[in-house]
């Protein structure tokens, strides 16, 4: 469970920074350079939601593969 709740704060953290990222770069006139930066934060953020629901299917499968 705990696990759980530390992926969230990750992926708010990384929005937060990836949000600041875009904001100071747009500010500079680097529009390219801050959609860049939000594009790979997105990245960043879907391999750990794969992650997470690799681990869910396993789980699954643990569950009703079970050979007790």
């Amino acid at each position: 469970m705990y696990q759980d709740a530390s992926i969230l704060f990750q992926i708010a953290g990384i929005g937060i920074i990836v949000a600041m990222i875009h904001t100071i770069l747009k500010q500079m006139g680097k529009e390219e350079y801050a959609q860049f930066a939000s594009i790979v934060g997105f990245i960043i953020v879907l391999l750990f939601v794969i992650n997470g629901i690799s681990d869910l299917f396993q789980e699954i499968k643990s569950v009703f593969l079970y050979q007790g």
